[in-house]
């Protein structure tokens, strides 16, 4: 039996989670104060995933860059492969709050979205 420990993320509480496992099942998780808790834990454990938040270049704006996140989260193994897509990326002004700037970002089915307007200059 493996036994992981965690700290949750689910909610404000910061709850100590540990999760039981045997043979790459989860058999029990414990420290939990809400639902959230147990949902984190299994998840994490077996299928971790990441919303990656960054920037990118802009041109013509009245800012440099344009802040963005993933719209949902990724695999936590494709981090790397998203960022070094995003850091290549260069959009044009204007940019809208959810304006999708990558499509499909690094084969994951997610998009980059725009967090911040940008305005044509």
């Amino acid at each position: 039996m493996e036994k992981r420990e965690l700290t949750c993320i689910g909610c404000p509480m910061g709850c100590s989670l540990t999760v039981s496992m045997d043979k790459g099942e989860v058999i029990s998780v414990e420290g939990n104060t809400c639902q959230k808790g147990d949902v984190y834990a299994r998840k994490e454990v077996v299928d971790p995933t990441r919303i990656v938040t960054s920037t990118i270049r802009i041109i013509g704006g009245d800012k440099a860059r344009v802040s963005v996140k993933t719209a949902s989260d990724i695999p936590k193994a494709r981090i790397f492969a998203v960022m070094k897509e995003i850091d290549r990326a260069c959009v044009t002004a204007p940019a809208h709050i959810g304006d999708v700037l990558i499509e499909n970002v690094a084969g994951c089915g997610v998009n980059v979205i725009a967090t911040r307007e940008v305005q044509k200059v």
